[in-house]
């Protein structure tokens, strides 16, 4: 199992924490400096879509121009976006066996994932 996401993201050390809690162990990927493929975005925007992806309330949506903001219309736009921006990524991914579990973090919903 692995989780995706920035070190210094509060969300991010939400559930890292939660999973030490719960004994759930997992590795982690910083995207920021240890990179993101396009292969790995693209199989999560596959399963589930920009939308779900990309945070349009976080600090760097909100740091783009309207013009990168308006070319923002379609799956490569969204690779794109990810692959030049991974802060742009809602945080964290948790991912086994090349499947996205969950995007973002919620107690309730990692309670349910992990059967606790």
């Amino acid at each position: 199992m692995k989780l995706y996401g920035i070190p210094n993201c509060n969300t991010v050390k939400k559930a890292r924490v939660w999973l030490e809690q719960h004994g759930v162990e997992v590795s982690f990927h910083d995207f920021k400096k240890q990179g993101l493929t396009a292969e790995l975005a693209q199989r999560w925007l596959q399963q589930v879509g920009r939308d779900k992806l990309i945070n349009r309330s976080g600090l760097t949506w909100r740091g783009l121009s309207q013009e990168q903001k308006d070319a923002f219309t379609d799956d490569a736009a969204a690779l794109q976006l990810m692959l030049d921006k991974p802060s742009i990524i809602k945080r964290p991914l948790l991912e086994q066996d090349g499947k996205l579990l969950h995007t973002g973090f919620d107690e309730a919903s990692y309670a349910q994932i992990f059967n606790l």
